[in-house]
């Protein structure tokens, strides 16, 4: 079955065109976490971190949702009334956007990465913030990480190599996933596709070995290094095959019902935000992405007459302005319901919200005129001091990048730069700080 698969000794080749060629990426890191994939449950091991990211496709209105004041004396703007009571577990964060990116309806692409894909959107991309924490730390969960819509495949979550992820956007698909037994059949099947993806990295691994003896010292550090990546990816091979034999948890809520109107943007947002909770508290993943693209239709709410993308294309006009306020003032009430579901769940003497950063952003500032500066951004839960706005330049924005450095440290990563981020966010503070 694998009898095709070879080097060609004879062909002189770039490395990287070699380990593409074998289907191996050496960008594969060092999964130090995978380790304890199946550590011994009973030892008490400190409730995980965890995020969600939320991305909007048609942005939220800056003067609807940005307070007049800066600081932890704000008075909640009209968008923020609904989660007043959750003041103390979020900051609100304006004048911010990605440096150098553009496009754009175009830059959805570039949310969690800060690369600019340019304005066509046939840039090459890079790995989203979602994927990186995935990366390095998503092997203790059946499923390192989870991407979600609330219609279509697109996404804003990229693999390494700049590919992008299709999302799921069916919440009952997304409950059999989780938390419905596969057949033993289909489980001993799944398993065997695993075993046979690792026989692969063996016959790889030989015709490797056979390869450096004839290589000088420094060719032999590399294909060292590729030795690393291709255990690594054993190892995740491993924890799948395990999994794929596990029993997945059981919980009391029913099968969800798929919302059929593609309109209800509101209702489907719900709907999947409430798999999301059961996701995170069951330890099924520690890392979502849900993207709410946006709706053409009318969305049902009462005041509402015309179609949602629409309306973001106010140009400044009241009445639409006014409708457009109804279904994101929805928007961010569902979100704050979420927050409170978070909330209200225990995590080993925790809540879920105090160990889940939860990141609400959009790639359009202005959906109007497709600004991509001054990103809508609410960051609630995780480790963070929360309670204010943090107001920067809206002329010359701060980079939200620098946001991303906070988040992956929060998770406890050791990183100081990502994309163009190269500091923690000022005067966001850690709680332990």
């Amino acid at each position: 079955m694998f009898s095709s698969i070879e080097f060609n000794f004879r062909k002189r080749l770039p490395r990287r065109t070699m380990l593409r060629g074998t289907g191996v990426s050496l960008a594969i890191p060092h999964l130090s976490a995978m380790q304890s994939a199946f550590a011994d449950p009973t030892k008490n091991q400190g409730p995980p971190k965890r995020f969600v990211a939320m991305t909007l496709g048609l942005g939220l209105h800056g003067p609807n949702l940005n307070p007049a004041e800066a600081g932890k004396e704000f008075k909640p703007s009209r968008y923020l009334k609904p989660i007043e009571d959750l003041r103390s577990s979020y900051t609100v964060i304006s004048g911010s956007s990605h440096p150098g990116v553009g496009g754009g309806h175009k830059a959805e692409a570039s949310i969690l990465t800060a690369r600019n894909v340019g304005a066509s959107g046939g840039g090459r991309n890079s790995i989203s913030l979602d994927q990186y924490m995935a990366k390095h730390l998503g092997g203790e969960t059946r499923f390192p990480s989870l991407v979600l819509s609330s219609a279509g495949s697109n996404s804003p979550s990229y693999t390494d190599n700049g590919s992008m992820i299709p999302a799921q956007d069916r919440p009952s698909r997304l409950f059999d996933q989780l938390f419905v037994d596969d057949s033993p059949a289909a489980r001993d099947q799944q398993a065997q596709r695993v075993r046979e993806g690792r026989s692969i990295m063996d016959l790889v691994s030989d015709d490797a070995k056979r390869l450096s003896n004839s290589l000088g010292a420094s060719d032999r550090d590399r294909m060292d290094a590729y030795f690393t990546s291709v255990r690594d990816l054993e190892l995740r091979m491993a924890a799948s095959e395990e999994w794929a034999l596990r029993p997945k948890p059981k919980v009391d809520a029913k099968r969800p019902i798929d919302i059929g109107n593609g309109n209800d943007f509101v209702g489907r947002q719900r709907l999947m935000s409430d798999m999301i909770r059961l996701a995170l508290e069951t330890d099924s993943t520690r890392y979502i992405v849900y993207h709410l693209g946006g709706s053409g239709g009318v969305v049902p709410l009462p005041g509402v007459e015309e179609g949602y993308h629409s309306l973001s294309h106010h140009g400044l006009d009241e009445e639409k302005l006014e409708q457009l306020a109804v279904v994101e003032t929805a928007i961010i009430a569902a979100w704050g319901d979420f927050l409170r579901s978070l909330g209200q769940t225990d995590d080993q003497g925790n809540s879920l919200l105090d160990q889940t950063s939860v990141l609400l952003t959009s790639n359009l500032g202005n959906a109007s005129n497709h600004s991509n500066q001054n990103m809508p951004v609410l960051l609630a839960g995780g480790g963070f001091r929360h309670g204010q706005h943090l107001a920067f330049d809206t002329k010359n924005n701060y980079p939200l990048p620098n946001l991303y450095v906070s988040l992956l440290q929060d998770q406890g990563l050791p990183v100081d730069q990502f994309a163009s981020g190269t500091s923690t966010m000022r005067g966001l503070e850690f709680k332990n700080a």
